[in-house]
């Protein structure tokens, strides 16, 4: 019998083992930080190092020629002049030439770094969203189930009542209406929780059917009171310095195309058998080439004034872009602040009211002085107000997730 009982227990626990893998606890963070797994970065991480990788060979020379044949040599079968030439030429591209190309391609790779930067910034604000509306969610059923226990307790005592013909039938199915109408709102509350999940594990590249329990502690920050400087802004947003790296690529293919001006050298070697008993003979020639002159220049000049007005537009766009990043951190720390005012009614004045209200009736209704609808209705306004809470609580997490995506301060 012992026996058995070890059986039962070791069963119990291999279970609960199994249960408790199952239903792991991450936090924000650890959310957050599972967020890097995902494909899409990855993806820039190889596009990174594609671009690392082709700006090793930015300083390789062209190929030499190798070349073989009759120089010279008459149509006769059998020549007693001409010769039989071996040849080879190679060019060596000016060294300022390749210095300034392999700049510009390794400036490719910063700029891909940023765009990455801004796509991890955008993931884990929805990371951030979707883990505060699972949050918010935990707590309403946390809710629902308060509300349960005082229906189920008002429904007990009714029925206690209707048998010494101290209450009505019909106040009896309307609270059973309303305990039943709750399972109504825990199955659409579950949904939602088992969609946030599919979205976070999505983020986080894992089994999409993974649970998991959330920390439904939260942080509310004081972004009412912050007030945006540009300067910030434009070291913090990966955009902004996206846009900046992107100038810094252009001023490097500015550079690259004045390079251009700059000569490059070849030199030509070449070893004749002569026939007919005359003398063999060589070549032996440098040469360099000579860009500046006007039919030759012209290209890279209209090159580098095309360059010049694409920095200036890329000026523009970041000013543009701190401008609008400005206003928007401004009406965001504007709805922050009135949202919380909303919370601080809800906390203070309308939850107590209504709490005082369900009270007095539930008091009256033990006292014989009152209703069981009155009582009902107390409940269904005290759990339609903290509900409301509980929306508005999650109207100001959204904001300042908002906030922090528009401040890149993660």
């Amino acid at each position: 019998m012992k026996k058995t009982h070890q059986i039962i227990y070791l069963t119990i626990l291999c279970f609960c083992g199994i249960n408790s893998k199952a239903q792991e606890r991450l936090s924000l963070d650890s959310v957050l930080a599972r967020v890097n797994a995902n494909p899409s970065l990855q993806a820039y991480v190889a596009k990174m190092s594609a671009e690392d990788a082709y700006a090793t060979g930015a300083k390789s020379l062209d190929a030499p020629t190798i070349s073989a044949g009759q120089y010279q040599t008459p149509y006769q079968l059998n020549p007693n002049t001409g010769s039989f030439m071996i040849q080879a030429e190679q060019m060596f591209t000016n060294p300022a030439k390749l210095k300034a190309k392999q700049d510009y391609m390794k400036g490719i790779s910063k700029v891909s770094a940023e765009d990455k930067n801004y796509l991890r910034n955008q993931l884990i604000a929805q990371a951030k969203q979707y883990y505060y509306e699972r949050v918010v969610l935990e707590k309403k059923l946390a809710l629902l189930q308060q509300t349960q226990n005082l229906l189920e307790y008002m429904l007990k005592d009714a029925n206690i009542r209707l048998t010494y013909g101290k209450e009505k039938l019909p106040n009896i199915y309307k609270a059973k209406a309303e305990l039943y109408e709750l399972d109504n709102t825990r199955e659409q509350l579950n949904n939602e929780i088992s969609q946030k999940n599919i979205m976070l594990n999505t983020l986080m590249n894992r089994d999409k059917a993974t649970a998991f329990i959330v920390d439904t502690n939260y942080s509310v920050k004081t972004y009412e009171t912050v007030i945006a400087d540009t300067s910030t802004l434009a070291n913090s947003r990966s955009d902004i310095k996206g846009i900046s790296r992107n100038i810094e690529l252009q001023q490097l293919n500015a550079q690259m195309e004045y390079s251009k001006r700059k000569p490059d050298f070849g030199i030509q070697a070449a070893h004749m058998l002569s026939y007919g008993g005359y003398p063999n003979q060589y070549v032996l020639m440098a040469s360099i080439t000579i860009p500046i002159v006007p039919w030759a220049s012209k290209e890279y000049k209209a090159n580098l004034k095309g360059i010049q007005y694409e920095v200036e537009e890329l000026q523009q766009k970041k000013l543009d872009i701190v401008n609008q990043a400005a206003g928007q951190l401004a009406g965001l720390s504007t709805d922050i602040g009135s949202k919380k005012r909303q919370l601080k009614n809800y906390q203070q004045n309308i939850i107590p009211a209504l709490q005082n209200g369900y009270k007095t009736a539930l008091l009256a209704y033990d006292q014989n002085t009152g209703d069981l609808p009155s009582v009902l209705d107390g409940i269904k306004d005290l759990q339609t107000a903290r509900m409301a809470y509980l929306d508005n609580l999650q109207q100001l997490l959204t904001l300042q997730v908002t906030y922090e995506k528009e401040n890149e301060s993660n």
